[in-house]
């Protein structure tokens, strides 16, 4: 499908027709939206401006507990700055084969491009990281300066790590020297210029996501709160994902 990349803002690559697919309709999530990671938000914003703005600026790992905002963080920053000359594509991992082809495509192009890979990880023996790799830093030819990296992911180093790997770790003349495949994890997630951490959010914030989706509930306030927590206590998690969830069932019992 043809599309122009002045009226079309983001755009997922299909690996079955090797193109991009335009985004039609975008996730509308707003920052106001995203209550209780002040700082994360401050920081992925600090360093879009400065993509826009053409100053320096550093691909982004977001990563830590399920739930907690990462992928949605990762929208609403493009959302606030979509009508400037910045623009989205997403390429799920299994297609990072293609990476290097689609920064072929752009890296010409009069604008900035996100590339977002959600929820990334890899296993032992994959080795599709290896061209993530080369896009992070570039290789002979240099990484191109209007296209960044936006990834999120529940694991800091996206490499399953294993005891027996730090157990070949060893200390020379007080320094560390680690295992190579403690070496292996590390280098790919020390390509990310900024790392994001996000954690599990407590009570208090996760009860204020909830009246943030119940703005306009005219009901009984504390029940509301106690059937939210409930719901928490059944998926044994308190994030932003589960108070949607429970806002979806609510709405559909009550």
């Amino acid at each position: 499908m043809d599309f122009d990349w002045t009226t079309d803002y983001a755009a997922i690559w299909r690996d079955y027709s090797k193109s991009l697919r335009p985004v039609r309709q975008l996730d509308p999530v707003e920052l106001s939206e995203l209550i209780g990671i002040e700082p994360q938000k401050q920081d992925l914003i600090r360093n879009t401006e400065r993509f826009i703005a053409g100053q320096p600026a550093n691909n982004a790992l977001l990563w830590g507990a399920r739930g907690t905002g990462k992928s949605s963080l990762v929208k609403a920053v493009f959302n606030a700055f979509r009508q400037q000359p910045l623009r989205l594509i997403e390429v799920d991992k299994d297609d990072l084969l293609n990476l290097p082809e689609i920064v072929d495509c752009i890296r010409e192009l009069p604008y900035r491009f996100i590339i977002f890979c959600d929820d990334l990880s890899f296993d032992l023996h994959e080795s599709s990281f290896k061209h993530l790799k080369s896009v992070l830093e570039g290789s002979v030819e240099v990484a191109p300066e209007n296209v960044l990296i936006y990834a999120t992911s529940n694991r800091r180093h996206l490499l399953p790590e294993q005891l027996a790997d730090n157990l070949e770790t060893k200390i020379v003349a007080g320094e560390i020297h680690y295992a190579d495949a403690v070496e292996e994890q590390i280098s790919l997630s020390d390509r990310f210029g900024l790392w994001i951490p996000f954690y599990p959010q407590n009570l208090d914030n996760y009860l204020r996501i909830v009246d943030c989706l119940f703005r306009d509930f005219s009901g009984d306030r504390a029940a509301l709160h106690e059937a939210a927590k409930l719901f928490a206590s059944s998926r044994a998690t308190k994030s932003g994902r589960t108070a949607r969830q429970f806002f979806n069932h609510y709405s559909e019992s009550s």
